[in-house]
This record gives C-alpha cells, structure tokens and sequence, in this order.
C-alpha cells in the first residue's frame, strides 16, 4: 500500500484538529487526482467513525443507497433507507450519538460531497441543520468533508451564505505536490531517474499524485509519455475532459478560458481575455477566472506599473497537464512514440522553454530560501512594457525589503547555460525599460535560474546570482 509522502503540514493540521477539544468542521479542497481521499483514509483509517463517497453524476435515490451502504457498514446493522437527507442526518446523529457516549472521539468523513448535492435534494440544508443544532454541540466530534468540484467546495461549504455561514472551523486547499515532495514520491517507488527527467515529468504532469502514480520506473521519461498519451492505452489523453468536467458542471466554457490563456503565453489581463473569448455568455467571466485559480489551473499574477497601488493583474495557464495536453496531445496524430519521435525538435524545445519558466514561478518559495530570503519581506511581481516594439515582458520579479529588485531570467538547457550577445543586449534592454517605466530606484539585480548552471564567458557577468534546478528541489 502506498504511504504518504510529504504532506507534512496538512498531516500536521489534520492531527490537530481531531486532537482538539471543542468541534471542528474541516473542509478540504483541490483539484482532481490531488490525493484528497487518499490523504484522510491513510491518515485515520479505522479511526473514522463514519465514512461515506458521494456517487460521481449520482441521482438522489443512488446518493441515499451509498449512505445506507456506508451506515451498515460502520454500525452493522441493518439501515432503512432515507427519503431525505434530513432523514440520513437524522440517523448519522443517532449513530454518532452512542460512540460519543463512550467518550470516544468522533471522526466523520463526508468524501465527493457535491455529488451529494444533486437537484432539489435539499443537501446543503440538511448538512447545515445538521451541524448547527447537534454537531456543533459535541466537543469530541471531528466533520472533515472533501471534495473535487472545488468552486462548489468554496461556493457552498467555505463561503456559503446560508446556514453553514461561518461554521467552518478549518479549510485545507491541498495542492500539488512540489518538485521535492515529486522527488521523494518517485523514490519511493523504486525509480532511479536523475532530476532533469524529474523535472521533465513534473513539466508535463505537474505535481499530482494520480499521474505521477501511472509512470513506470522499468521506462524511460520519454516511453513513459509515448505510453500514456501516444499509445493505444493513452491514460492520460482521456483525462482532459475528465478533468474539467469534475471541477465544473458546466466545462466547455471553463475550457474556452483555458485555451484561450494557452494560446498567449504571457498571459492576458480580465478585459483582454473578455476580447479573446468575444463574449462572456453568462456574464461571470470574474467568478469563473475566480474558480480556475482556485483549482490551480491558473494563476493571478500582479503587474508592476509605475503605481504600485494601482498595479493590475494578469492571468496565466499554470497547469502542467492542460499545458501539455494543448500542445502535443489535443494535436498529434494517431501516431505511436510521437514524443520519442520528436524530442529535439523545435516545437518540444519551445515547451520546454516555457515549462520551465512557469516551473521556476510554481516553486517563488524555493528560489528565495535559495537566495537566503525566505525571512526578508518580499513581493513578487511580473511586468509589461506599455511603449516601444516590439513589448517586453518580465515574467518574474522579486521586491525585497533590503531595497533590492531581482530581475529573473530563467532559461531550460541540457547543459550549462552560455549566455551570447544577443540575449544578452535583450535582457539589458528590458531591464533598461523596466526601470524607466517604472521609475524604480531599487537596485536591479539580473538573477539567473538554469537547470545546470551557467559557463562562465565574455557576457556572462551580467548576472549577480545564479541558480540551478537544484534549488528548486529545496
């Protein structure tokens, strides 16, 4: 069986809050395959008092057999089935009731609880009257619920406005794993891969578990993705739709978000990407852009203007799965081994190029413990030239306290990185115009992140520190 693996400070918390002594409403979230089940069964196992999973695109009727399932199971006896789920919660509370009578303290998982939630079946309700007039009454009980539909999670359990306003004690967004905690899961498993096709599985799966768990140690990187994308089996070419269509009742125009950010890699601001989607049918583009960083399919990033208080932001495809998927998969051909048959071409150079950037930025927290700043105030930022052509961009800057700007340069390369004149001259000109439209007068300080490092020759001075794929392992 497989054990954990990182995870160290939800494990933390998740020990506290069914340690403590008052009631405790946890509510745990994030993306699909993300290990959210597998976390609180390995966690507590037999210790839970209560246990059932929401039937995925479940009616009521098979919602309420699941829970009489689960209530047999855990009472051992037999159960009627309820009608409603006043009527379920009804009978969980007389269940929980004789455990809490001998003092015991009580763990209930509610797992895929959106499934739960199907129409009219009046389940939000019937979970807040649940919780307000006993649950939140018993000082030895623990409620952890979960779910995949994040924006669901957030909308109806952590932000709700009715009667479970408030009453969540803790949340939990579990996210993906880092390039550490992806390290350590995959010698667990036996694999011998040096970091850079660490790194290369982590730009093509991200850092989730699920994926993570169908490579095979006996293959290389690149037979691993032939194997799961490109093959007759292709596991992972099905899971696009799975994805979106777990996280959202209505996908498509999630995926029309999603593509339109692939399509401009920088990034685009609320009002360009509301031009390149032409229209915004449902008039909640906000919410949507809202739910797509919450999922961490996205991220929101702050441009730095002139005005820092009047900084706007952009937002940019960061998951490493959709990323990959658009770019190779959603357009190959039925061709077996497409990814061996193509690996050094220049379309897979240029993914690389930008994985690894997007990877740099996944791991800010890494590079400024790298940079011994982790205890120094700092912002990160990214920026857009507004004048000139052809328009420079900056994807990351860090402000720091000391009064020093770092300007990162990130750059994927097989071996040492050998900075020409060319790029070079690029980066001073938009480090040069940086400054002037920002009219920053903090030192600026060009910052080198490479995989293995960078040769040393006639340009290479330019940058002040440099750092290499090691560090984001940190």
């Amino acid at each position: 069986m497989d054990k954990l693996i990182g995870r160290e400070q939800e494990i933390r918390l998740l020990k506290e809050y069914t340690s403590s002594e008052r009631p405790e409403f946890v509510a745990i979230y994030g993306r699909r395959r993300v290990g959210k089940t597998f976390l609180v069964n390995q966690l507590f196992g037999r210790k839970l008092s209560f246990s059932m999973t929401g039937v995925l695109d479940g009616t009521k009727d098979e919602q309420m057999e699941a829970f009489v399932d689960a209530m047999q199971e855990y009472s051992g006896e037999l159960v009627e089935k309820p009608k409603t789920w006043m009527e379920a919660f009804r009978v969980l509370k007389a269940f929980l009731k004789k455990k809490a009578e001998l003092k015991q303290r009580c763990i209930v998982f509610l797992d895929e609880l959106p499934s739960m939630d199907t129409q009219r079946s009046g389940f939000v309700r019937a979970l807040g009257y649940f919780w307000n007039s006993w649950a939140s009454l018993q000082d030895n009980l623990t409620l952890i619920v979960c779910g995949s539909a994040t924006s669901w999670m957030i909308r109806h359990i952590v932000d709700d406005k009715g009667g479970l306003h408030d009453r969540i004690t803790h949340e939990i967004h579990l996210r993906p794993f880092t390039l550490q905690e992806t390290e350590l899961y995959l010698k667990s498993h036996g694999f011998k891969w040096e970091r850079l096709s660490v790194m290369q599985s982590y730009m093509a799966l991200g850092g989730v578990p699920y994926y993570l768990g169908l490579l095979n140690k006996q293959e290389s990187f690149a037979m691993n993705i032939d194997r799961l994308f490109f093959s007759e089996d292709e596991e992972l070419r099905r899971e696009y739709k799975r994805l979106y269509s777990t996280l959202f009742k209505s996908p498509d125009s999630y995926t029309a978000i999603v593509t339109a950010l692939y399509k401009v890699s920088s990034g685009l601001t609320r009002n360009e990407l509301r031009k390149a989607l032409g229209k915004d049918s449902s008039g909640s583009l906000s919410k949507k852009l809202e739910d797509l960083v919450n999922c961490d399919i996205i991220r929101k990033y702050v441009v730095r203007n002139k005005n820092v208080k009047k900084s706007s932001a952009i937002y940019q495809l960061m998951d490493f799965y959709s990323i990959f998927y658009l770019t190779f998969v959603a357009r190959a051909e039925a061709e077996t081994n497409y990814w061996s048959h193509h690996i050094g071409t220049s379309e897979v150079n240029a993914w690389l190029g930008l994985s690894f950037e997007r990877l740099c930025m996944a791991h800010a927290s890494q590079i400024k413990q790298a940079l011994r700043l982790d205890r120094i105030a700092t912002k990160v930022y990214s920026w857009r030239s507004k004048s000139g052509k052809p328009k420079a961009q900056i994807d990351m800057i860090l402000e720091r306290a000391d009064g020093i700007i770092n300007i990162f340069e990130m750059k994927y390369s097989d071996t040492e990185y050998l900075l020409d004149k060319e790029e070079k001259e690029k980066l001073r000109t938009r480090i040069a115009r940086f400054r002037k439209e920002t009219e920053v007068k903090e030192a600026l300080w060009p910052t080198l992140v490479t995989t293995y490092g960078l040769k040393k020759g006639i340009h290479s001075d330019i940058f002040v520190a440099t750092l290499t794929m090691d560090d984001l392992f940190q």
